[in-house]
């Protein structure tokens, strides 16, 4: 098991080095190529050839591209001196750079969109394991009953409606017209009630679409589960079937679920973006937006990484949940 740990978090390093390689080519060398200068995009159209170039100097955007990108990686673990003649700015580890727009350091602002991604995630997760399992479970139980129809149906329809529609919908319904809810987002460490009442809508909406597919996958798993040979003799052998259920068809089932989690929590705590953008968040979805919309190149490429970093270590932790739920991964 040791073993096996250390050969994933090689193979993490090794793919975060060249996530982060190719991330800083895109946006740092492509746009070279395609005749737009970062340095431009920095200070404007407007500025004069001297502040382009003074710019260009500080942000070391003349040096060959392997010695920009060994200065981006060597900021992100120390820290970074920008600097031209006299002018001489520091920024701390771990430094994603200045933001092309507001020129304020990009990693206080991914630090404070983080939360907010963060919370909308873990809220919408619970939701969506509890609803989308328990809902698949029953279905696959009572197959073909009234109940199994009617749940496939709304998972259908929660799979098929994007989730702008369904934002959009709970908002005209629970918020603008029964005033249900207020959706005006608070800190939690400003006011926790109003924290909560603010991603209430958010974790139902974004819950309802993946709900929807986990009960799906659970459905078509448990059916397959359970006609296998060793459901039969556990039956056989009379055990109560809350125990054939709960202690040996779940435990084959969560390896499915297991790793479609892992791809959709890395994805969305690297920013829910039509959520957030839908009910006006300031996560790093909405963040990503933005930037996008500026060309701000700094803290798109920030995003990127972090979004990268959380799909990397959400698999990574699946893979050793593995080991723990099926021990025929340990004897691998």
């Amino acid at each position: 098991m040791l073993a096996y740990l250390i050969r994933r978090l090689f193979a993490v390093v090794v793919m975060l080095l060249v996530v982060t390689l190719t991330t800083f080519a895109i946006f740092f060398v492509i746009p070279k190529w395609a005749g737009t200068d970062p340095a431009l995009l920095f200070v404007g159209k407007q500025a004069d050839p001297a502040a382009i170039e003074g710019i260009r100097e500080k942000l070391q955007l003349g040096d060959p591209v392997l010695v920009q990108f060994w200065h981006f990686v060597q900021g992100l673990f120390v820290g970074r001196d920008y600097a031209n003649g006299t002018d001489v700015t520091h920024c701390p580890a771990p430094c994603f750079g200045y933001s092309f727009r507001t020129e304020q350091a990009v990693w206080p602002q991914l630090t404070d969109a983080m939360p907010v991604t963060l919370s909308l995630a873990a809220g919408a997760c619970l939701l969506w394991l509890i609803g989308g399992i328990t809902t698949g479970v029953v279905s696959a139980l009572r197959r073909g009953s009234l109940w199994d129809r009617s749940a496939m149906t709304v998972a259908l329809a929660g799979v098929s409606l994007p989730i702008y529609f369904t934002g959009l919908l709970s908002l005209a319904i629970f918020s603008y017209s029964l005033k249900w809810v207020n959706v005006d987002y608070k800190p939690f460490g400003d006011d926790p009630a109003m924290w909560f009442e603010s991603l209430i809508l958010p974790w139902i909406t974004l819950a309802f679409l993946y709900a929807a597919m986990y009960a799906r996958l659970t459905r078509a798993t448990m059916l397959e589960i359970m006609g296998e040979d060793y459901i039969r003799t556990a039956r056989a052998k009379g055990l109560r079937e809350r125990v054939v259920i709960g202690r040996h068809a779940m435990r084959s089932t969560w390896t499915p679920i297991l790793t479609l989690l892992g791809l959709d929590l890395g994805a969305l705590l690297g920013g829910a973006v039509l959520t957030e953008s839908t009910y006006n968040l300031p996560g790093l979805g909405r963040l990503a937006v933005n930037a996008i919309t500026d060309k701000d190149l700094p803290v798109i490429l920030g995003v990127t990484l972090i979004a990268a970093i959380f799909i990397v270590v959400a698999n990574l932790v699946v893979d050793l949940l593995y080991a723990v739920i099926d021990p025929r991964v340990r004897l691998g």
